[in-house]
């Protein structure tokens, strides 16, 4: 008889295998020759702090910094809350408690008292990256398939298997890999061009259903949003979970194509040829095997400071503030430090240069010099998000004395 602990070590080990196979391209049973022992190289490091003063921070003194006061308190709760970040933010969380956040002046001063600006570079010296946006997508759905709302967004299935493959590999840090049972084996899941065909493992999963694929699209790009329902309520919803295959740009299948020009691959451009080609729009969705799922979360507490400032939860699990949070790589710049953001608005060359909050993460955002900036709800902010591909460059703000985040 097979117990659960000795299935789990068999699903474990399968999982072992295929993540080898999606890594090197399959497992070896035969070992190699044992090469000679050398030293390991040291691991990269994905940022650089270089230590700076207050005047380098372009806009820094005409920045409205009172803005991002709910965000940095907020951000406090969770991050005095993490036993593994407390002992870093207890003692400037506990001084904003005395801090009159309606005061620009005293939070600027509350800033240069309680932290050092780091200008942050690449480990190649360069100090300049990309900054794009993203944005919080409003949709219309219904709890019903019906003709005029068929698309459907799902929350993870149940069949869905993930492992963290650092318990059976440290080497493998930051690797999972999810697939799913065929029989005893453990194969990669289904990729997004085989969704209906396995339409079993979606049984009675779907969240919602929308009216507009390419929306629906969006949506999973942007990772959160609301559905206007056709009974008049509005629900959020939050990402939960990915199938495990690599994400493919479509705009870059476009442009592949012929059919788009870099210069013209936003999000807005996308839809225009979406509703110019609506026979192609599945076949062109195909092309991208990633999936991501759902989860509806339940609205603030009225009054509270996350109905304040009403936005989506971001990765370090506390709502967005419009124009005031960034998604990162948490692997250069650590999640829930306050970050100095210089860069311009979308396709100008007026400054975009502001105190934001590093709250949130996501799969495109690699680099230590690279920031996805959160313009808050609806379609001004989506046209603004699909807009943006400018250069920029960041300061960490880190806790006065303490150490620099380590090089990962």
């Amino acid at each position: 008889m097979v117990t659960p602990r000795l299935w789990c070590r068999h699903v474990a080990r399968a999982f072992a295998c295929l993540a080898c196979a999606l890594i090197v391209a399959g497992c070896q049973t035969t070992p190699p020759a044992p090469a000679p022992k050398a030293a390991p190289p040291a691991p990269p490091q994905r940022a650089q702090f270089v230590p700076a003063n207050w005047a380098e921070l372009q806009g820094w003194n005409a920045d409205p910094v009172a803005d991002a006061w709910p965000a940095f308190r907020i951000g406090c709760r969770a991050l005095v809350a993490k036993a593994s970040t407390r002992a870093l933010w207890q003692a400037p969380c506990a001084a904003a408690q005395n801090i009159d956040g309606g005061n620009a002046d005293a939070v600027r001063a509350f800033f240069v008292a309680n932290f050092s600006p780091y200008r942050v570079t690449a480990a190649d010296g360069n100090a300049v990256g990309l900054v794009t946006g993203y944005y919080e997508p409003l949709l219309r759905g219904s709890r019903s398939r019906s003709d005029a709302f068929g698309v459907p967004l799902y929350a993870p299935p149940d069949d869905l298997l993930t492992v963290d493959l650092s318990s059976l590999y440290p080497e493998l840090k930051d690797k999972r890999v999810r697939g799913r049972l065929e029989g005893k084996r453990v194969v990669p899941y289904w990729p997004r061009a085989e969704f209906e065909r396995n339409a079993a493992s979606y049984a009675g999963k779907a969240l919602v259903f929308v009216d507009d694929p390419i929306e629906g699209f969006f949506l999973e790009i942007q990772g959160s949003g609301r559905v206007a329902l056709d009974d008049g309520s509005v629900i959020r919803l939050n990402y939960a979970d990915q199938n495990g295959h690599p994400y493919r740009s479509v705009a870059r299948v476009l442009i592949d194509r012929g059919e788009l020009t870099y210069e013209r691959s936003s999000m807005q451009a996308i839809a225009d040829w979406a509703r110019a080609h609506p026979g192609d729009v599945r076949a062109l969705l195909d092309e991208n095997p990633s999936y991501v799922f759902f989860r509806e979360v339940p609205p603030p507490a009225p009054g509270s400071l996350d109905a304040r400032i009403d936005g989506p939860q971001g990765a370090l699990g506390v709502p967005l503030l419009a124009g005031r949070a960034i998604a990162v790589d948490p692997r250069s710049i650590p999640l829930g430090a306050p970050v100095f953001l210089a860069t311009t608005e979308p396709l100008s060359t007026r400054p975009l240069q502001r105190l934001t909050m590093a709250q949130d993460t996501g799969g495109a955002i690699r680099g230590a010099v690279r920031a996805d900036f959160f313009w808050g709800f609806g379609p001004d902010a989506g046209r603004a998000a699909g807009r943006m591909k400018q250069d920029g460059q960041m300061w960490l703000l880190w806790p006065k004395g303490a150490p620099l985040p380590p090089a990962p």
